[in-house]
């Protein structure tokens, strides 16, 4: 599916490989990363019940995320519809734990112990403009969700047990 900007991917899902590896820095300027960027945005508008995502699951292992978490019904900060580059988390603080899904792990979620707010630093696709994010509530934890997705690791992976999942009851991720 092609739309203005981007092209929308298919979502790989657990357990594929991508998933689980650690994501290479990028060079935020490259118009292949500029591209992707693009796609990555595509696909995050074409699945509603998503807050955010990052290239890995779009088959990409590079360190790429995209997030707007305005649709969210327990938003209380707003960045924008953001891509950013390169992103690490340079702050953290407040912790809780909150239901957490993921669109690569369908019809699963758990509750999941992180930070509430948090400041991340990274680059804008296209420019490189350096950007600082201050997020907390849920945009702080759809961040979160993507940076662990850089490092090879999915919710499944921050939970205690088995014990800890829930078949997914209604359609708000992280």
């Amino acid at each position: 599916m092609t739309g203005p900007g981007g092209t929308a991917r298919e979502l790989l899902r657990a357990p594929h490989p991508l998933l689980s590896a650690v994501a290479a820095p990028v060079d935020p300027a490259a118009p292949e990363v500029v591209t992707a960027a693009a796609d990555l945005l595509a696909t995050l508008r074409r699945v509603p019940v998503t807050a955010g995502l990052a290239a890995p699951q779009i088959g990409l292992s590079w360190r790429l995320i995209a997030f707007d978490a305005r649709r969210h019904p327990r938003s209380r900060s707003w960045a924008g519809e953001l891509v950013v580059a390169n992103p690490r988390l340079a702050r953290a603080s407040h912790w809780d734990e909150g239901r957490e899904g993921c669109a690569s792990v369908p019809g699963l979620v758990a509750d999941v112990r992180r930070a509430t707010r948090i400041t991340v630093h990274g680059h804008l696709p296209g420019t490189g403009e350096a950007v600082t994010i201050e997020a907390d509530a849920i945009e702080a934890r759809c961040i979160q969700h993507q940076l662990d997705h850089l490092d090879g690791l999915l919710f499944l992976d921050r939970v205690p047990g088995a014990l800890s999942l829930h078949r997914r009851l209604h359609t708000c991720d992280a």
